[in-house]
């Protein structure tokens, strides 16, 4: 069955849907993008705009057009997945990374919490809060670090926090099953700087090489902070958004 076409030009509807799956990695590093042809046929699309579509995702840096192999997924190098690509992938897969990625916690216990997480989550400086620590990696070595923060009665109820144990499904998905609560607004924020000694060493990068540094909140239906987390990762990698704007009147 061909998938559904909507108002937005086909060749984007093409684009967002490949785009989709190479960020969810269900197509990955290396697999082969559907061709010219058969994206034509599926789509019911002429081969100039499939062909369109794939010159898209090239100027995205997601595919590599060789020449006698078609074009190839390339994102390993290039690529980082955002905290709501991670989310997205859990709800839709059940699993937090993509195939080829993997986690390694290093610390997942409670601590005083620092100002600015008490700030998030409304609490006075020094509360007990559960922090976990994680550099996420592909083959070829470190992709990004990150550290969470959750209210501290969470380990009553979801003790996997408190491990350094891989989360198949990741924290988000074990509060979840445990708790029932979802994640239902975030907002994220981010900036550049110099590596610390600390940053420079989870990503395998010199001292005051740049890195983008983020923050992001999620929220469940009554606005309660289910996680707090901050992450880093070194330069040369694209984050993406994709959102619809409409025109005021």
């Amino acid at each position: 069955m061909a998938p559904s076409v909507d108002r937005t030009p086909v060749y984007l509807q093409v684009v967002k849907h490949l785009r989709d799956q190479i960020i969810k990695g269900e197509l990955k590093d290396g697999d082969k993008v559907p061709s010219v042809r058969q994206l034509a046929e599926t789509w019911g699309i002429s081969q100039a705009t499939a062909m369109k579509a794939v010159a898209a995702l090239r100027a995205d840096g997601l595919v590599e057009s060789i020449v006698g192999h078609g074009s190839l997924v390339r994102t390993k190098a290039t690529l980082h997945r955002s905290s709501h690509d991670r989310l997205s992938r859990m709800l839709s897969t059940g699993r937090i990374y993509t195939p080829g990625e993997f986690a390694v916690i290093s610390i997942s216990e409670v601590v005083p919490a620092p100002d600015h997480v008490a700030d998030t989550y409304g609490i006075e400086p020094g509360s007990p809060v559960i922090k976990r620590i994680r550099v996420t990696h592909n083959e070829d070595g470190p992709v990004s670090a990150s550290t969470s923060w959750f209210a501290a009665d969470l380990a009553e109820v979801v003790p996997q926090l408190l491990s350094t144990a891989r989360i198949i499904g990741g924290t988000a998905g074990a509060i979840m099953e445990a708790t029932g609560r979802t994640a239902q607004s975030a907002d994220d924020r981010m900036t550049v700087g110099a590596a610390t000694s600390e940053q420079a060493e989870d990503l395998g990068l010199a001292e005051g090489d740049p890195v983008f540094i983020g923050q992001n909140t999620w929220r469940d239906a009554d606005g309660d902070v289910i996680e707090f987390g901050e992450y880093h990762f070194g330069g040369g990698r694209w984050m993406r958004y994709q959102y619809e704007m409409q025109a005021a009147g």
